[in-house]
C-alpha cells in the first residue's frame, strides 16, 4: 500500500497546483481571494512542479519493483 502513496499525493498535488496557477493568472475565476494575484500562480506553479516530481518517482518506483 506504501508503494501507491508517492503518485497518489503527487497527482493530487499537480491537479492542486494547475487548478491554483490557472486562479492566479484568472483563467479560472471563481474565487475572490486567488483570482487574478500572481502570488497564486507562482505558488501554484511550485506546488504542481512538487506534484510532478513526485508522480514521475513514484511511478518509476513502482515499475522498478515489479521487475
Amino acid at each position: 500500500m506504501k508503494k501507491w502513496v508517492r503518485p497518489v499525493v503527487g497527482a493530487f498535488l499537480l491537479f492542486i497546483g494547475v487548478v491554483w496557477s490557472l486562479q492566479g493568472s484568472g483563467v479560472v475565476d471563481n474565487s475572490e481571494v486567488m483570482s487574478g494575484k500572481s502570488q497564486w500562480l507562482g505558488i501554484g506553479l511550485v506546488v504542481a512542479v512538487v506534484g510532478v516530481t513526485l508522480l514521475v518517482g513514484g511511478i518509476k518506483k513502482l515499475r522498478a519493483d515489479r521487475r
